[in-house]
Parts: structure tokens; C-alpha cells; sequence
């Protein structure tokens, strides 16, 4: 019988290919690994909405990841939210492994604030602003330590997602992007509905000019673009991935920041590149203000595919908001999404996740 893809998910990006993947997966054992970190970065004013304000956002990684394992927040009362009151996309991703429920793995990648769960340690630091031009230290430590787990997480099951949660993360994406060369005009996406990609590029030039580095040399050193204008998320984010990827297919949960990450990857070790495919939401694969497509056909033939989330008949006016544009993706939801689909055999829609997800919202949201 011929593998039909569901119309819950969209092929974006290199059809066939993205075909075969899902079809690889399906019906497989998964595990959910996320990584997580912090930059000063997401306190440069404009740059993140994910936190109520910028100090917030050193509780967010961690908070996230607590949503996860326990349902609910323990380094803060509620749930993340943005200035403007909306949830994280954690509920999202919580929902997914309510319904396809499967062994959990966090990696620190450098954090301000530690999570109350278990998580793998690879010895990374909070990262800096990127307009120091000095961002992340130890980079290629972290790749290294967190590929070796890749390689022992991929022993346990079928296939990997993993995805991040880093506040200013679409702007530290912009700076590893730009510095290894690629063509990021209007690309990268933003929480916010009205990309500032001036502002974006203003901080990125800045601190590329600020690393004293020759823009030919950090073209070619991808863990150089990672220490001067990246951010702690994603060293070892491509470490854990091209590990994994040696032996079993990997879903990168996310959008513009794990296509920095598979950059990173291509630049590392181009081999793997063949059993990764790209899992976000509709959000940023239908996004005017960004192209994630554009990114990705840059690096190779890595399929692109979307959870055909929505949003808008939903009962709660914090999630109808998901559908202007705020927020958009992040603790791999789209991916988590294709997850619990793929888990399932698609018993999972996603009419099914808006069901669980607008319970976990009054739970966690609507009756604070």
C-alpha cells in the first residue's frame, strides 16, 4: 500500500524527499530532545517577545522545560508569556507528547536559570550580546560532548526530533547565517507580526564588525560564526543532530533558527545531511515576512514540512492570536506536531491537538 501523506501536513520544501522521511517514520519509536540556552541578546530591546519582559526571558528555557515533564511551571508561577500575555509554544509541544506520549531529553546548552528536570550537560555558558562580537565561548566543546550523547540517544530509538527554546534566538540565527555566507535578506522570522529585520541587521553588522574577524575567514569556520555572533543553543544542537543523524533519521522541530543549525551541520559534517528533514508550523511556513524555504534551499536537498495548525475557531482568544502572526513557532511545536501525527499512525490530527492544547490553556492560562 502506498504511504499517503496526511493533509494535517504540508510538504514545503522538496516533496519527495519529504515524502520518503515521513513515511520512515511513521508508526516508529521517537524520542523528544530539546536544547536550551540563553543570550543577553533577547535583552536588546525590539529583538524577542518571549518573555513578559527581557529579564523574563532567562526563565523561559527553563520554564519551558518543566511544562514539559511535569505540566506545569516550577522556576515560575504560570506559563511563559509574551509582553502581551500569549503563551509559550511550549503548550504546543506538551500537548503533542500528551497524545504520543515518549521519553524526553533536555540538553543545557548554557542557561541563567536551570530547569527542575533532568537534563545533559555539555558544559556550555549563557551566552553574550552579539553586538560584543564575542557571543558564545567553548563552542566546538559543546559540539563535541553533545554529539557523542546524539550517539547514544539515537542507540534507544527509531528516529529523533529534537527542538530549542532560546529567547532571541531568530536574531543570533540571522548572525550565523550571515557570517557563513548564506542569502539572508528578509528570511529569517521574528515572534513579533512585524518582522524587524533592520534592527535585526543592524545588531548582526555590528557585531560582526565588533569580532574583528575577516568575513572570508568566518565563512569557512562555522563554530568562529557560532562564538561571534551565535548563541549557546547551537553547537550543541548540531552536535546532538549529526550525531543522531549518523545512524537514524532526525526531525529539526523548528524554523529559521534550526536552519541555522543545519548551516552549522552542513559546515560540520555534510554527510548526515541525507536522514534530516525540517518539521515547523504553518505559521512560518505561510509567513509573508520571512522564507524559510529560501534558507533551506541554500544548504541542500533537506526536506521542509508543516503542522497545518489553527487556530482560529479556537474558543480562547490567546490562541485565535497565533493566527496574526505573534509567536509563530518555538520548544519545537510544529515538529512535536508531525511527531505525535507520525507516532500515531495519525490518530493524532490537528483537531485533535487544538483539543488537548485548549485544555492545557485553561489549565494553565485562562484561570490564573
Amino acid at each position: 500500500m502506498t504511504f499517503k501523506v496526511p493533509e494535517d501536513i504540508a510538504l514545503c520544501l522538496n516533496e519527495d524527499r519529504g515524502k520518503a522521511f515521513l513515511e520512515s517514520i511513521w508508526n516508529k519509536k521517537a524520542a523528544y530532545c530539546c536544547v536550551i540556552g540563553n543570550t543577553e541578546t533577547a535583552k536588546i530591546p525590539g529583538v524577542s517577545a518571549a518573555g513578559a519582559n527581557p529579564e523574563a526571558t532567562d526563565f523561559t528555557p527553563a520554564a519551558d522545560m518543566e511544562l514539559l515533564y511535569f505540566g506545569r511551571c516550577k522556576c515560575i508561577d504560570g506559563v511563559p508569556i509574551t509582553p502581551d500575555g500569549i503563551p509559550t509554544p511550549g503548550i504546543v509541544t506538551m500537548s503533542a507528547l500528551k497524545l504520543a506520549p515518549m521519553p524526553i531529553f533536555v540538553v543545557n546548552g548554557g542557561l541563567r536559570v536551570k530547569p527542575h528536570t533532568p537534563y545533559i550537560e555539555v558544559e556550555g555558558t549563557p551566552g553574550g550580546d552579539i553586538r560584543t562580537g564575542k557571543a558564545v565561548k567553548g563552542a566546538e566543546r559543546a559540539f563535541d560532548r553533545a554529539l557523542v550523547a546524539g550517539r547514544q540517544l539515537a542507540k534507544t530509538v527509531d528516529y529523533l526530533v529534537v527542538g530549542e527554546s532560546i529567547p532571541g534566538g531568530t536574531t543570533t540565527a540571522l548572525g550565523v547565517l550571515t557570517a557563513l555566507g548564506y542569502d539572508t535578506k528578509e528570511k529569517v522570522a521574528s515572534t513579533f507580526p512585524v518582522n524587524p529585520h533592520d534592527l535585526k541587521g543592524k545588531v548582526v553588522a555590528e557585531g560582526i564588525a565588533a569580532s574583528g574577524i575577516d568575513p572570508e575567514l568566518l565563512r569557512n569556520d562555522a563554530m568562529a560564526a557560532v562564538q561571534a555572533v551565535g548563541d549557546p543553543m547551537m553547537a550543541p544542537a548540531a552536535g546532538l543532530i549529526a550525531g543522531a543523524a549518523e545512524s537514524v533519521p532526525v526531525l529539526m522541530a523548528g524554523g529559521t533558527q534550526m536552519a541555522a543549525v543545519l548551516a552549522i551541520i552542513k559546515a560540520m559534517d555534510d554527510t548526515v545531511m541525507d536522514n534530516l528533514a525540517l518539521g515547523t508550523t504553518r505559521w512560518i511556513s505561510e509567513d509573508k515576512t520571512s522564507d524559510l524555504r529560501g534558507l533551506v534551499s541554500q544548504m541542500g536537498d533537506v526536506p521542509v514540512m508543516a503542522a497545518n495548525l489553527n487556530f482560529s475557531a479556537s474558543r480562547y482568544d490567546g490562541l485565535r492570536v497565533y493566527e496574526t502572526g505573534l509567536v509563530k513557532e518555538g520548544v519545537g511545536a510544529g515538529g512535536s506536531s508531525i511527531m505525535a501525527m507520525a507516532a500515531t499512525g495519525g490518530k493524532v490530527t490537528c483537531r485533535s491537538l487544538l483539543d488537548e492544547i485548549e485544555k492545557n490553556y485553561a489549565r494553565l492560562v485562562s484561570r490564573r
